[in-house]
């Protein structure tokens, strides 16, 4: 097993993306945490890891959520009700 250092970050997540992530992860029996840094080293490397295999699961909980956003609504995204520049 690897030691590592944790860093407790205050990280702010598009809502539904987060209801998402959290209703997978207990679905998973992980943390929020532990999904996260599962997936992320995978993505990486462009594997699937924690989130392989778990494509229609995924899907009915977007779909639970309402969540439409997609990989290319990413860093397009602006905050509700801040002021347009």
């Amino acid at each position: 097993m690897k030691e590592i250092t944790r860093t407790q970050t205050g990280v702010r997540l598009e809502s539904r993306l987060l209801k998402v992530l959290q209703a997978l992860a207990t679905e998973l029996d992980l943390s929020l945490g532990d999904l996260l840094e599962g997936h992320r080293p995978a993505r990486l490397r462009r594997q699937g890891a924690v989130l392989g295999g778990h494509g229609e699961k995924i899907r009915a909980l977007k779909a639970v959520y309402g969540l439409d956003l997609t990989a290319r609504d990413s860093h397009q995204l602006r905050e509700a009700g801040a002021n347009a520049l």
